[in-house]
C-alpha cells in the first residue's frame, strides 16, 4: 500500500464511528420517543417480500472546523420489518453496517471494532441526550418519497413567498404547522405537492432543517433526490440520491450481521 492510500485508509479508520453515527443520527427530523424492548437482535432467514427497496446514495459530512468528508451508502429496505444500511469511505473501506430488525438492531464499525446493540423502533445512543433519536421507519421512508412524518395533527396553513436557496426563483409555497401525538412540534413548506422543506426543535432545542433541493423520479416514485441537513443554519449534511430499485428480493446474508468476539460494545 502507498503512503496516500494509508493515509487515507487511517482517515477512515479515525472517523468511522463518529461519521457513521452523524449519518444515521442526523436524520433527526423523523425522530419521536419510543419505547425498548428487551429482546435481542437475531438474523432472519425469510427472503425479502416484493415490496422491497434498495438505494444507493453518496453523502457529504460537512464539519464545524471547515473540512468535509465524502462516503457512499446502500440501504435495503423492507418497510416497516427489516433494513439494512452499509457505509463506506475512501478505497471502498467499510465504515460501518447497520442491521435493524423486528427482534433488534445493531451497528458494527469494523475498522474500530466496536458495536452497539438496542431494540425498538428508536435508533441511536439512549444515554447520549446530544445526539438525536430516530424513527427508523420514518428514515427510511424518505428515499420511499415519504417526507412527512406520519400521524401528524395539522395546526395550521398559510400562504406565503418563498424564495429559493439561489436567491433567483420565488413562488407562492403553503406554510404547514403540525404536531405528532407527543406535541412535538413541525413547520414544513409545500408547493405543488413537493415538501420544499422540514424544520422543528432538537432534543437540544437547537434549529434543525431538512431542505429537499430537488425531486426525481425512481422506479415510478417521486423521491427526493438532494437533501441537505441545517441544524442551526449551517449545512453539516448532504445526500444525493444516485439510484434506486424496487420489488427485488435479497439474499438472507443480507439480514445477517455477525459481531466478532473481540469487538467492544459502546453506548446502549
Amino acid at each position: 500500500m502507498t503512503l496516500a492510500m494509508a493515509k487515507k485508509s487511517a482517515l477512515v479508520r479515525g472517523f468511522g464511528r463518529e461519521l457513521f453515527l452523524l449519518v444515521l443520527l442526523s436524520l433527526f427530523l423523523t425522530g419521536c420517543t419510543g419505547n425498548k424492548k428487551t429482546t435481542s437482535a437475531t438474523a432472519n432467514s425469510e427472503p425479502a417480500p416484493a415490496d422491497s427497496l434498495k438505494a444507493a446514495f453518496a453523502l457529504t459530512i460537512h464539519s464545524p472546523d471547515g473540512k468535509s468528508q465524502d462516503l457512499d451508502a446502500v440501504l435495503f429496505s423492507v418497510p416497516n420489518k427489516r433494513y439494512r444500511m452499509e457505509l463506506t469511505g475512501t478505497l471502498g473501506i467499510g465504515v460501518a453496517s447497520l442491521l435493524w430488525l423486528e427482534e433488534g438492531w445493531k451497528m458494527v464499525f469494523p475498522t474500530e471494532k466496536l458495536y452497539v446493540k438496542g431494540a425498538g423502533y428508536m435508533v441511536g445512543l439512549f444515554n447520549d441526550p446530544s445526539l438525536p433519536l430516530v424513527h427508523i421507519h420514518q428514515v427510511a421512508g424518505i428515499f420511499d418519497g415519504k417526507v412527512i412524518p406520519e400521524n401528524l395533527e395539522e395546526i395550521s396553513v398559510r400562504d406565503t413567498l418563498y424564495v429559493n436557496s439561489a436567491g433567483a426563483d420565488s413562488a407562492i409555497v403553503k406554510i404547514h404547522e403540525a404536531r405528532d401525538a407527543l406535541t412535538r412540534h413541525y413547520t414544513y413548506a409545500e408547493k405543488d405537492g413537493e415538501v420544499l422543506w422540514l424544520a422543528t426543535l432538537g432534543r437540544d432545542g437547537k434549529d434543525e432543517k431538512l431542505v429537499i433541493e430537488e425531486y426525481k423520479v425512481f422506479s415510478g416514485v417521486k423521491t427526493p433526490s438532494k437533501i441537505s441537513f441545517m441544524r442551526d443554519e449551517a449545512t453539516f449534511l448532504e445526500i444525493r440520491v444516485k439510484r434506486i430499485t424496487r420489488g427485488k428480493s435479497f439474499g438472507i446474508g443480507t439480514w445477517r450481521l455477525n459481531i466478532p468476539v473481540s469487538y467492544k460494545q459502546i453506548g446502549g
